[in-house]
């Protein structure tokens, strides 16, 4: 389906478009006007209620006076996923944070960037009007990022630790000291007069098994999760004490809620599947973007540069953008004319448009041979590639054998190692161990080999990926993805005609049940273009420095008692099923397969198969489950409905919740721990591969956080309570002698600065250490009233260099050096994976069979194979529900009162076609069911949405956060509606039918949550 512009435009009307901009637009408008941070009478008629500003600079010579009652920190955002570098105004007085920014010397709030070594007085001067720098230099935070700061001060926020009261999700809290708090959760007893709790010291043995009948699962210490978020700069502290003192294996991040799918996609064809790497586009340079199940600006990562690139690079002419995407988003501008489209296509095939487009370019020869036919690395340099592939590598494609999908090796022919390949040569025709070959391989190739005696058939793996994508025609993927055919081949003809510069993208559009897939194949269209360390290209990432891991100064992850933990995690995604107890056992009787639940050995980051795998008790039985920075309640597609299980004690007996406000989440847990929030942390993170270059992003606490503190002075946070509980249980890493240096002297850990600071003194040292700071960079950054903490923490010949990281809000790599000539300076080094042998080792846990090496077009499944479809036809489920992603909103910024005034509702998005079809108009309330649930909301129909699909905005609908009211200590808080509005759509989420227990949809190869392509019908109330 194609909407014209003009016909859109003309749809809405100039007197409709005006009237809504009107009455959306005059709060805001108002309040620009009149300054919403000092009340509604201006006390300037010029400035309004404007601010005294931090700083003034004169225009003539370039003096910069500063406000003594201010500072600007800058620091780290954490209003969403990107984590840009901002710049927080602060009043001295208040304690208060006035107004954010962004951060100049950070590639993802200014381009051109300002320089690492400028001073923090030369950064304020070229923010100014002085010698006209300012608009070229300037530095912004996006409307998130400006109104995140709401939540600093929000009334609803958890200031000291809560106990439940009566019931789990009864929403009854008593208030309780910090030493009981740290007491009970250790200890353990009776905690709630419902029986015995073990608290964390009898849970944390290292040496007795948890089955001795199943000695592979590990030790008890692995019956105490943490379930996390996203990569906050806070993470690796977390894990410190989870994995490395306690000695679990059940650590996760948010990942399988959000962009497991693409990250799998990648490490098929990375080839690494422990580190999960992933690329990004060089926006800059490239000049055709297909961008399939993301939508630039609004979801993929990092939002604001990629919009901040693409905006300069739409207008200036330089490339050509698609977005493929069932729903029409701000991607797409009607400024850009034709450089920018819109391309709907139906949920959950994106799979199939793709594998059409591999098809068409690899009969026309569209690929780039010359990249693809290198078969080792000395061959792609000698041929000026950058990087290289497996593509001319042979794959056995003989059932009859038992090495049917393995690669061909060379020792198998005696004419090389076990682990070297066989290609075929380009002249020759003979085979070749792959490091024989000294020029380009055979790249397309079905044939024999004889191995002792024996024909062998085999492929190559482009011939592998080319015989796939032959299996359906052009018109049956253009009948699959509702995409025309003519459309297909013209989007394949583009992508192919712009050499090393176009790149297709995607990310968490691609979370369907096939969605691991899908993303393969995405992003080997880029593969097809050997477009890898190109500029232009995709990207690695510039990568961060030094750390975490062991630096120049501190060595973060090795200690003195450190656990190295055994065992299979309870989301079993880092071990085969086929060497489990059960499975002899099975296979013993006869049957291997099913398993008793699936397992998914080529994953990462499962956070749903870890609550799954807590309240199915499988592998094992959990005692405690920690959650922090994360809110799977909500989260989590088609969890919300099983909340019963989560709320029995007997299922997993103790549950706490680090959260600053009592989300869906930490409504259900039995204890609540305050928690610091943005510009109140220490924090050191690195953002996605958006940037060519070094960058690590440091925060420190700019603002004091309000809530209760330790016995030491520090407020009540993940760090301060995982350290206290650490030293009461006399656990490894923490205490007086926990950090070594260089020298292998030890230092404390006792406080959160102990180990942020030494962090940052690993980042200020690696490489060529930064220079001092200057009185003037501390006093100007607020920095001089934390003098005190650095010299009691960091050695002399640290403190300044710490305290120039800290006042520029990270360390970053001169731009210059991301390009060396027409590749990027810093590359990925292990060849591409056309076909990825350890993906096809793996089976299906459910069903014994195996999975396909390369890229391929399936249909959403169930993980017993068999598809949704036909369990839900399109005749009783005529709908397809999927979620898209606010500009504004997230999930957990719904606090945040000014963004609920620039969006107070979602938008249930339903195609005009649709909505006339059933009579509905704008605005008309909607009954939606699924198989998993049913809610109620109001109908926004609109031209710009794929037919069949309803489109739920991500973030709003819920039902804690302060939605309803709550007792504390005897207190009703009331309910607040505001946070209520809307509809929550993961509420709405499937089971599947086909594996035993509690369950969500899953993707079937790496078990991510399928949260988009639900079936649907749709009534009016």
């Amino acid at each position: 389906m194609q909407i014209k512009r003009r016909d859109f435009v003309k749809g809405l009307g100039a007197a409709g478009a005006l009237s809504v901009f009107a009455a959306g637009s005059a709060p805001t408008l108002k309040a620009v006007a009149n300054g919403w941070w000092a009340g509604e009478k201006p006390l300037d008629r010029i400035a309004g209620n404007a601010l005294p500003p931090e700083y003034s600079v004169d225009p003539a010579t370039g003096k910069v006076v500063a406000n003594p009652d201010q500072f600007i920190a800058n620091a780290l955002c954490n209003g969403c996923t990107s984590l840009c570098g901002i710049r927080a105004r602060v009043d001295r007085t208040s304690n208060r944070v006035l107004r954010v920014s962004g951060n100049p010397y950070h590639p993802l709030s200014a381009s051109p960037v300002l320089p690492f070594q400028a001073s923090i007085s030369d950064s304020f001067r070229a923010l100014s009007r002085f010698e006209e720098s300012g608009l070229a230099q300037r530095s912004v935070a996006c409307s998130r990022g400006n109104a995140a700061l709401d939540m600093l001060a929000d009334p609803k926020r958890v200031l000291t630790p809560l106990k439940r009261v009566g019931p789990r999700g009864s929403g009854k809290w008593q208030p309780l000291s910090y030493q009981q708090l740290i007491e009970e959760v250790v200890e353990g007893g009776n905690l709630f007069g419902e029986g015995q709790v073990d608290g964390l010291r009898a849970i944390r043995d290292t040496k007795t098994p948890i089955d001795p009948a199943a000695p592979e699962l590990g030790p008890r210490s692995n019956q105490l999760a943490m379930v996390n978020g996203y990569k906050n700069g806070r993470l690796s502290f977390a894990k410190r004490f989870g994995v490395l003192s306690f000695g679990s294996k059940n650590f996760t991040g948010h990942r399988g809620n959000c962009g497991l799918s693409m990250r799998g996609g990648y490490a098929a064809l990375l080839g690494d599947w422990k580190n999960y790497p992933h690329l990004k586009p060089d926006y800059a340079n490239c000049e055709y973007y297909l961008s399939i199940g993301t939508a630039p600006g609004n979801a993929g990562n990092p939002f604001k540069r990629q919009a901040m690139l693409l905006a300069d690079a739409r207008t200036s002419g330089r490339m050509k953008y698609v977005v493929v995407d069932p729903v029409l988003t701000n991607a797409d501008s009607l400024a850009a004319g034709e450089r920018s489209e819109w391309l709907p296509i139906t949920p959950g095939t994106d799979g199939a448009l793709v594998m059409g487009m591999i098809r068409w370019i690899l009969e026309t020869q569209r690929y780039n041979a010359d990249f693809l036919a290198q078969p080792n690395e000395k061959a792609a340099t000698a041929a000026g590639e950058p990087s290289w592939s497996n593509a001319t590598h042979l794959v056995v494609t003989d059932p009859d054998s038992p090495l049917d999908g393995t690669f061909l090796r060379a020792a198998a022919l005696g004419l090389g190692s076990a682990e070297s390949m066989v290609v075929i040569d380009a002249r020759s025709g003979q085979p070749l161990a792959q490091e024989q070959a000294s020029g380009p391989a055979q790249l397309l190739f079905s044939g024999t080999v004889n191995v002792d005696g024996q024909d062998l058939r085999v492929k190559t793996s482009l011939q592998v990926l080319f015989d796939e994508a032959c299996k359906l025609t052009l018109d049956e993927y253009s009948a699959a993805c509702g995409v025309p055919e003519q459309t297909i081949i013209r989007l394949a003809g583009e992508f192919t005609s712009h050499g090393r510069r176009a790149v297709a993208d995607t990310h968490g559009g691609t979370m369907h049940s096939n969605g691991f897939y899908t993303a393969y194949a995405i992003v080997m269209l880029n593969a097809l273009v050997g477009n890898l360390n190109w500029k232009g290209g995709m990207s690695a990432g510039g990568g961060r420095f030094a750390d975490v891991k062991p630096g120049p100064r501190y060595n973060m992850v090795k200690f003195p008692g450190k656990v190295k933990p055994q065992g299979v995690t309870l989301s079993r995604h880092d071990f085969p099923y086929e060497k489990t107890s059960e499975f002899k056992r099975k296979q013993a009787a006869g049957k291997p397969y099913p398993a008793d639940g699936p397992w998914f050995p080529l994953s990462a980051g499962l956070q749903p198969e870890f609550l799954l795998g807590g309240l199915n008790g499988y592998p094992y039985p959990l005692k405690a489950l920690i959650f922090w920075n994360t809110n799977p309640v909500y989260g989590q597609s088609g969890l919300a409905g099983q909340l019963d299980k989560l709320r029995d004690p007997k299922r997993i007996p103790l549950l706490i919740c680090i959260d600053s406000f009592l989300s869906e989440t930490a409504a259900e847990c039995d204890y609540i721990v305050p928690d610091t929030s943005l510009y109140e942390n220490f924090a050191s993170t690195t953002p996605w591969s958006g940037t060519l270059t070094k960058v690590s992003t440091i925060s420190w606490p700019a603002v004091a956080a309000p809530q209760q503190t330790t016995p030491a002075g520090d407020p009540i946070c993940m760090e301060s309570f995982l350290i206290d509980v650490a030293k009461r249980m006399k656990l490894p890493g923490f205490g007086g002698q926990a950090i070594p240096d260089a020298d292998g002297k030890l230092w404390p850990l006792h406080r959160p600065q102990d180990w942020y600071l030494r962090l940052f003194a690993n980042i200020a040292f690696d490489g060529q250490p930064v220079p001092d700071a200057s009185d003037e960079d501390l006093q100007l950054t607020g920095l001089d009233r934390f003098a005190p903490q650095l010299k009691a923490v960091l050695k002399p010949e640290e403190q300044r260099k710490v305290g120039y990281v800290m006042s520029h809000g990270g360390r970053f790599e001169d731009e210059g050096n991301s390009y060396q000539g027409e590749w990027l300076k810093r590359r990925y080094q292990a060849p591409l994976q056309l076909y990825n042998e350890p993906l096809a080792r793996q089976r299906n846990s459910m069903t014994g069979q195996r999975l396909f090496g390369s890229a391929t077009w399936l249909p959403p499944l169930f993980l017993d194979g068999s598809k949704l479809s036909d369990s839900y036809p399109v005749g009783q489920w005529p709908f397809q529900l999927i979620s898209t992603k606010s500009q504004y909103m997230n999930s957990g910024t719904i606090t945040a009162r000014k963004l609920r005034k620039l969006r107070p509702v979602n938008e249930v998005a339903m195609q005009a076609d649709d909505a006339r079809r059933l009579g509905l108009r704008n605005g008309d309330r909607i009954r939606l069911t699924t198989p998993g649930g049913q809610a109620e909301g109001r109908v926004a129909v609109r031209h710009g949405v794929m037919p069949g699909v309803i489109a739920i905005e991500h973030g709003f609908g819920h039902w804690r956060y302060g939605s309803t009211a709550m007792q504390i200590g005897g207190k009703t808080i009331a309910a607040d509606p505001d946070l209520a509005a809307g509809l929550a759509i993961n509420p709405l989420g499937l089971s599947d039918p086909s594996r035993p227990g509690i369950s969500t949809l899953a993707d079937f190869v790496l078990g991510g949550n399928a949260r988009n392509g639900l079936p649907v019908r749709v009534e009016k109330v």
